[in-house]
């Protein structure tokens, strides 16, 4: 934007109602895409190459192995996009006011069409071996427990995410050891509840190929209410957001 007030001529960046770069948002967009996709080719996978290796794949591996992916997505593209892999992270960034309302359905799309990619992947060359990582609850667990674990290892994925990129704690690439660690931690203490899933577009995936989405409602409902919680809990701790907008919308100039 250029105000000219008489002989001085400011230079201000774009208000987030401004138009961006198409090309920029682009990138963003399928940085996504390819993030997410990363994400659900190793957490599916997991589960496929188990089925298919008898066993080879022991839980804590198979519960790493999305962790340790998302971290790795966060320190080589973070940058682009913000490195959100999930539906849940940009509705939360947006309700912490650190992300446009305009941008939400690109990246939701972007996220659950990787999510798609990955799991038509593991489908065209493996089959539907492992159920192609399906996140169900667990023997003997009825949906509405499955739908409480979610929402309180949501509730700490988001705090913690929302956490590492306020103005006051912003840690930078630290930031995907905490994020990447939390996935690890939560998935090798209740992934036998409800598989850990914490993302709709995880979830999603599977579920789209395999043409059964009798539990989706869980994966749905019990993260979004653990990041409605996570935004509450963010405002007590920390106040209004808008700290975290960097980390939110990636760094890419416009």
């Amino acid at each position: 934007m250029k105000r000219d007030w008489g002989r001085l001529v400011v230079l201000e960046p774009p208000t987030s109602g401004e138009l961006e770069s198409p090309v920029i948002e682009a990138r963003r967009l399928f940085s996504e895409l390819f993030g997410t996709f990363l994400l659900v080719l190793a957490a599916a996978g997991a589960d496929v190459v188990g089925a298919l290796s008898h066993g080879a794949i022991s839980r804590p591996a198979a519960v790493a192995a999305p962790g340790l992916t998302v971290m790795a997505v966060i320190l080589f593209m973070g940058a682009v996009s913000g490195a959100h892999l999930n539906p849940i992270v940009t509705i939360a960034f947006t309700l912490r006011t650190d992300f446009p309302w305009r941008r939400v359905p690109g990246y939701i799309v972007a996220q659950l069409a990787g999510a798609a990619l990955a799991c038509l992947f593991l489908w065209g060359t493996y089959g539907k071996a492992g159920s192609l990582g399906a996140t169900v609850p667990g023997s003997g667990i009825a949906d509405w427990q499955a739908f409480l674990m979610e929402l309180v290892l949501t509730l700490g994925l988001v705090s913690t995410i929302l956490g590492t990129a306020s103005r006051a704690q912003n840690v930078g690439p630290l930031s995907a050891v905490g994020v990447g660690g939390y996935i690890v931690l939560a998935g090798l203490w209740s992934s036998p509840i409800s598989g850990a899933s914490m993302n709709p577009a995880r979830s999603f995936g599977p579920d789209a190929v395999l043409g059964d989405f009798s539990h989706f409602w869980v994966y749905v409902a019990g993260p979004l209410a653990g990041a409605l919680v996570a935004v509450a809990c963010a405002f007590v701790l920390r106040g209004a957001g808008g700290g975290g907008v960097a980390a939110a919308r990636g760094t890419l100039d416009p």
